[in-house]
């Protein structure tokens, strides 16, 4: 394979991977992980390193757009940035000295995990009752309808912190935004609506990857010439993405995108029991 047509695959799986990650939340590492390894056959590792950066140019593209519509709650996202950064420099280098097919089993366990919270009932509804740790916190917000603002008040904080941290220790061990534990914290624990709790979660995912990938780029772990494509190509998905998502009904996605994942995470377990990475 010459090194156009590489680039241009890899393009291709890098725009979708941004797609993807826009509209669902997870971030780009769930497509651009798989590709590589099991496409491309790269060391996990380097892969992992790419994909860092690819939830980076996830994020940057997709939040731009979320906070100027005013859907995201930044201050609610710096505040559980203090858990997930934390738990992604443990990760980054629990990683650093674990077995590579260690790293794919957990790797395709946890998107199938992904992949199933995906299709799970999402909290729609703003909630009217809100914990004292939130009101004094100032985290309680209001996001834009087509009906108007609606005003919302957030549940179980620390709760929220505590699954934070996990996210982060597996986005730093992984390579992915661990969208799925993220929206899970925010949407079933914090009992914020689900757009709100998806947006908030892209402008998390940024600063999580950010803090790991700085292990990896110490250890080595990024190359060049892997990563231009995939920044290019995610940045024009999650722009896209981020302009479909108040236009869409993405259901039909999430499920055709849940069955693929759940097929691709198989094969990453059954190479990793096989000692294929």
């Amino acid at each position: 394979m010459s090194i156009l047509t590489f680039t241009i695959i890899l393009l291709i799986g890098a725009y979708l991977a941004g797609l993807l990650g826009s509209l669902t939340g997870l971030g780009g590492g769930v497509v651009i992980i798989p590709l590589l390894t099991l496409v491309f056959h790269a060391d996990i590792r380097y892969a992992i390193g790419a994909a860092l950066l690819a939830s980076i140019a996830t994020s940057s593209g997709a939040a731009t757009a979320y906070v100027k519509e005013g859907i995201t709650n930044i201050r609610l996202g710096m505040f559980l940035e203090i858990a997930t950064t934390m738990g992604a420099v443990i990760g980054a280098v629990i990683a650093v000295y674990t077995p590579t097919n260690t790293i794919a089993i957990l790797f395709g366990s946890i998107l199938i995990f992904s992949a199933a919270m995906t299709l799970r009932k999402k909290n729609q509804e703003a909630s009217n009752e809100g914990s004292k740790l939130a009101a004094v916190l100032k985290l309680n917000n209001s996001y834009p309808t087509k009906d108007g603002e609606v005003n919302y008040k957030i549940k179980h904080v620390g709760a929220g912190f505590s699954i934070m941290t996990l996210a982060g220790v597996l986005s730093g061990l992984l390579g992915i935004g661990s969208g799925a534990l993220k929206v899970l914290a925010m949407d079933s624990t914090m009992r914020i609506p689900f757009k709100v709790s998806t947006t908030t979660s892209n402008f998390m995912i940024g600063v999580t990857a950010a803090a790991s990938a700085v292990v990896y780029l110490q250890r080595g772990y990024m190359d060049p010439g892997l990563a231009f494509p995939v920044i290019l190509g995610v940045l024009g998905g999650a722009f896209t993405g981020s302009k479909l998502l108040t236009k869409i009904n993405p259901t039909a996605l999430r499920i055709i995108f849940c069955v693929a994942i759940i097929f691709v995470a198989l094969e990453m377990i059954y190479n990793g029991y096989n000692h294929k990475f």
